[in-house]
């Protein structure tokens, strides 16, 4: 083991090959699922709190034995290795029961946002030919029929809802079974990725990559079992999943679940707990500095607080650095398809290196690429593309998004950024056209893709709009038939039930004038993105 800079002392690093064509460096002495982090967890810490939520509390072994009666349940109703096991569930134990039941099975866990719409839940549930699906019931109005789900199979409600057998009654009917030979390499969990087709892409995580990224997080934040997290964000996002869920299980720590976040609830169960260790956006930190009783909260143990999404203003950084001197800001860079982090900022050098994401983890290779494929040198700006066993080996039933997104294992993030002589890497912009609204990514064209199904659109396109909260919120600029076709709000109503909420313009520039193009007809989405900043500059917005 060698000493690091982020003060961490790493397994043994080998080459080894994966996935057919990849050479990659891994962790000699690693779990081989994972299933195989929770039998560990138990191993070491049974006894001790898995999963809060509100007043319930789940041991590790507690974990363990509901998650193997769900198996049980699940193969008792013909659920077997391989099968799609969809989770529409909200921030709650029942989601990280469901995903390490579905381990115990070596089936594949597909969790699917809560904000989704019904459009977006059918084609999720078909592309992946989902077997079974868990939901909460107050979900269930979102649901395709049955007719519009044919592999569809099994249906399971957290509470009561029509068509589906009850969570409480399964969980008591199952017997746990024995689990699954896996490989390494075989998907674990289909996370779905908007594409740049308006199609989303299911990206596979591997139990390789799930296990990598665990480990990546345990290690670089010295995390044990006297540790202490909260996941105010989503668990069926990737952060949600695999930088709290898994990573505090490899460390067989505390998770508490938080349905929503809210500042000053935050805070209140941070003091209750004994919090160490968080993983949030840059804005959720600063909303927490924003409560009045922020000082009042003993919060001595707060040691990490990790981000992502956007960068960290300077402003929060020096605020936290006064109320929780001992606190340890850490830049993270990552996305669904390198299974979260590819880079980690070092201990100690968030102030001085702000304007990037870290360095690369020990098993990460990030290179800078031009158009044509050739390596730039150091300090040059291209397209960061990331090597490593944390890479998803693709996409699901997508040979051609696999083909022109990955080459020789190198994932092609779509990122502009550059690597400096220390190894930092700053991400300066996207190559492709993707709104970050808070962490949740949004790809223009899907947006665009449902307004253009509105009548009295006949032109439109989408653009970030500067937010001094959430970093960026979603404007559309749309050229109506007529005059009279359409107001912002009819245009926002049309969207609701076709987008996720999240995903649906706040602000909109309405005309009958066409949009900007160059002598070849291409939307000129530059000039768009200059006129919101500049009336956002107008406004005062930027300036918070």
């Amino acid at each position: 083991m060698a000493a690091d800079p982020w003060g961490a002392a790493w397994p043994v690093i080998r080459q080894e090959s994966h996935y057919g064509d990849r050479v990659v460096p891994c962790f000699a002495e690693r779990p081989k699922s994972l299933h195989a982090l929770l039998d560990d967890a138990v191993k070491s810490n049974g006894a001790g709190d898995a999963l809060v939520c509100g007043d319930r509390r789940l041991t590790y072994r507690d974990l363990h034995d509901q998650s193997g009666r769900l198996a049980g349940a699940l193969a008792a109703r013909g659920i077997a290795a391989g099968d799609r096991v969809a989770l529409l569930v909200g921030n709650r134990p029942e989601f990280v029961v469901a995903v390490f039941a579905t381990a115990r099975l070596g089936a594949i866990v597909v969790p699917l946002s809560v904000r989704e719409a019904t459009p977006g839940i059918t084609y999720m549930l078909n592309q992946c030919t989902a077997a079974a699906l868990i939901h909460d019931a107050e979900l269930a109005d979102r649901l395709p029929a049955t007719a519009e789900t044919s592999a569809l199979r099994l249906r399971i409600s957290i509470g009561k809802a029509p068509g589906a057998a009850e969570w409480s009654a399964v969980l008591t009917s199952g017997i746990t079974p024995e689990p699954a030979a896996v490989r390494e390499e075989d998907t674990a969990a289909i996370l779905y990725t908007s594409g740049t087709t308006g199609r989303p892409k299911g990206a596979m995580l591997t139990h390789l990559g799930i296990v990598h990224s665990s480990m990546h997080f345990q290690i670089a934040m010295k995390l044990g079992p006297a540790d202490c997290s909260i996941a105010a964000v989503p668990l069926s996002h990737v952060t949600g999943l695999i930088a709290l869920i898994t990573t505090m299980v490899r460390a067989a720590a505390k998770l508490v679940i938080m349905p929503a976040f809210k500042a000053d609830e935050f805070l209140r169960i941070a003091g209750r707990e004994g919090l160490t260790h968080s993983l949030m956006v840059p804005a959720m930190y600063n909303l927490c500095l924003l409560q009045p009783d922020f000082e009042r909260v003993s919060l001595p143990g707060w040691r990490i607080g990790a981000y992502g999404g956007a960068p960290m203003p300077v402003a929060t950084i020096a605020a936290l650095a006064a109320k929780v001197p001992a606190l340890m800001l850490m830049n993270c860079y990552g996305s669904t398809e390198t299974t979260s982090p590819a880079t980690l900022m070092p201990v100690g050098q968030t102030a001085a290196h702000n304007d990037t994401v870290g360095i690369a983890l020990p098993c990460a290779e990030l290179r800078v690429m031009d158009d044509d494929g050739r390596e730039l040198r150091r300090g040059e700006l291209g397209e960061l593309w990331i090597r490593g066993p944390m890479v998803v080996r693709g996409y699901w039933d997508d040979p051609e998004a696999s083909a022109s997104n990955f080459t020789a294992g190198f994932w092609h993030s779509g990122d502009l950024g550059s690597i400096d002589g220390d190894g930092y890497v700053k991400v300066v912009d996207r190559k492709k056209d993707m709104i970050n609204r808070g962490g949740y990514k949004i790809y223009t064209i899907e947006v665009e893709n449902a307004l253009y199904l509105h009548p009295a659109v006949q032109e439109c396109a989408v653009v970030a709009r500067p937010c001094p909260v959430l970093g960026e919120r979603v404007h559309a600029f749309v050229m109506l038939k007529s005059a009279d076709g359409a107001d912002a709000q009819a245009l926002k109503a049309w969207c609701l039930p076709r987008l996720a909420d999240y995903k649906v313009p706040e602000t909109f520039t309405l005309s009958t004038t066409p949009l900007p193009r160059n002598a070849n007809g291409k939307l000129i989405k530059r000039a768009l993105r200059d006129e919101v900043r500049a009336q956002t500059a107008a406004a005062g917005e930027e300036r918070g």
